[in-house]
């Protein structure tokens, strides 16, 4: 595959401090995600508006997922340092507004910067890596790029339990300045972008606008569709019918563009149509696990939330610890096969989801959390790098955002059709959760999906563009140049 060196941007920066300097980056948007669960009715007893707080969670994803693929485009026509610096400074701003926010709403409109900054710093954070970095090298970093979500997933909700009970909730987000200033400028001063020749691409403001528009509604209906609105009513019927518009207007234009906020034709490439293709599958099964599993430990098992959240780390554990390892595996064999043996676990996994009941032990259960993440780790981290090593420089950032943009995609799919499923059979109690004598067989079909999702990514990775000899070859090259070293 092309691309197999470090791009000259590597060779005039200090690769440790940068690779740091965008974990710090991940790391701010990781716990974000996750740290105002706990705090969630502290904030809403003091602000009030209690039947706004799910769109503190909601308007953050949304504003993530629909910035995503814009960010990533743009980083490669205006530059990796200039939007992940951008990026940053918008987290860093979401962050002071949600700080000292006197009502939920500036309190909403701060999670929606933080949200957009988290749009720029996960693409160009990963473009970033894979410009500086080796394909030998990228699974280890993409590793400690996935350790950080992992970590995350575990610390966010505890962290924001403790400053909501012993400080305030509002440290939650103060926390975020500094941090995000040290990121900012470990990034400015270590890590030097080469300049670019020729004339800059002109930006696609009307497509930007048309797939903005377009995603968020989509987003919007599949997020909220069953909660607020019911399936098939006008309100859903509406928001579906102006965002098919909205998004088929956009690939009309895109067709007739010369320069498109996002070139769909890098999709009619085998690796980069297919490893977008596993990415939205991905985000599937790790929002169906992240959402039901918890509330099948507790409302099924009768164990606390502690220990419900243990079941679950469990996948963020097997995920980064598989990541990490993957370059060894694909070093050997190839891309293909390495995503093959990862679908194939993430099968596995998802089976063994099939032997649960009402009697199940919480340890059989983080058990197989455990095997699908490490087969989301060989699946989601190989198809990823292949797809960015087929990419030019001038595109790996498209790339790149459209791969995470289509996980986000997956994950509201996710969420949406195993809500469906769960809502259909169960009520909800007074926090909001499902509950009922139905609840265990609910949770059983939802299991099943993710069999089902599992049984495509095992098809999807096998359509893989044949890589062994490349792999081989590439294996060949390095132990050279360790011999000639």
């Amino acid at each position: 595959m092309p691309r197999n060196s470090v791009v000259s941007v590597g060779l005039r920066s200090e690769r440790g401090p940068i690779l740091l300097s965008l974990m710090l980056a991940t790391a701010l948007v990781a716990l974000d995600a996750t740290i105002i669960a706990t705090a969630s009715a502290t904030i809403a007893r003091e602000l009030g508006g209690f039947d706004q707080l799910p769109w503190l969670f909601s308007t953050y994803l949304l504003a993530q997922a629909v910035s995503t693929p814009l960010f990533g485009r743009l980083a490669d026509v205006l530059g990796r340092k200039r939007l992940m610096l951008a990026g940053v400074g918008l987290f860093f701003l979401g962050s002071v507004l949600c700080g000292v926010a006197p009502t939920m709403e500036l309190l909403i409109a701060g999670r929606v910067l933080q949200g957009l900054g988290a749009g720029a710093v996960m693409p160009v954070s990963m473009t970033i890596a894979a410009d500086i970095y080796t394909i030998e090298e990228r699974a280890k970093t993409q590793g400690y790029l996935a350790s950080v979500w992992a970590i995350s997933a575990v610390v966010g909700p505890t962290l924001g339990g403790v400053f909501s009970e012993f400080t305030s909730w509002r440290w939650i987000f103060l926390v975020n300045v500094p941090l995000c200033a040290l990121a900012a400028w470990m990034l400015a001063r270590r890590y030097h972008e080469p300049s670019r020749e020729g004339a800059r691409e002109p930006i696609d403001y009307l497509g930007a606008a048309l797939l903005a528009g377009g995603s968020t509604l989509l987003l919007l209906g599949l997020l909220e569709g069953g909660t607020r609105w019911a399936w098939g009513s006008p309100p859903s019927i509406a928001i579906f019918a102006v965002a098919a518009l909205l998004l088929a207007t956009f690939v009309l234009y895109g067709r007739r563009s010369r320069h498109p906020i996002v070139d769909l034709a890098i999709l009619r490439r085998r690796v980069v149509g297919v490893s977008t293709a596993v990415s939205l599958l991905v985000g599937v099964v790790v929002l169906g696990l992240s959402t039901y599993v918890p509330i099948y430990a507790q409302g099924v098992l009768g164990t606390g939330p502690l220990v419900a959240g243990f079941a679950l780390a469990a996948m963020t554990v097997g995920w980064p610890l598989s990541s990490s390892n993957a370059g060894h595996l694909y070093l050997r064999v190839g891309f293909r096969l390495t995503s093959v043996v990862g679908a194939g676990l993430a099968l596995v996994g998802t089976a063994l989801t099939l032997l649960l009941d009402a009697q199940s032990s919480v340890v059989a259960v983080a058990g197989a959390c455990f095997v699908i993440g490490a087969g989301m780790g060989l699946t989601s981290v190989p198809t990823l790098i292949a797809a960015q090593s087929q990419a030019s420089f001038t595109e790996r950032g498209a790339v790149t955002g459209t791969n995470m943009f289509a996980r986000s995609l997956g994950s509201a799919v996710g969420v949406a059709v195993c809500g469906a499923i769960v809502n259909a059979r169960t009520t909800l109690g007074p926090d909001g959760t499902p509950v009922g004598p139905g609840l265990m067989a609910a949770v059983h079909l939802v299991f099943v999906l993710l069999v089902g999702v599992a049984v495509a990514l095992v098809v999807l990775t096998s359509l893989m563009p044949r890589d062994r000899r490349d792999a081989q070859r590439r294996r060949a090259e390095q132990t050279a140049a360790r011999a000639a070293a």
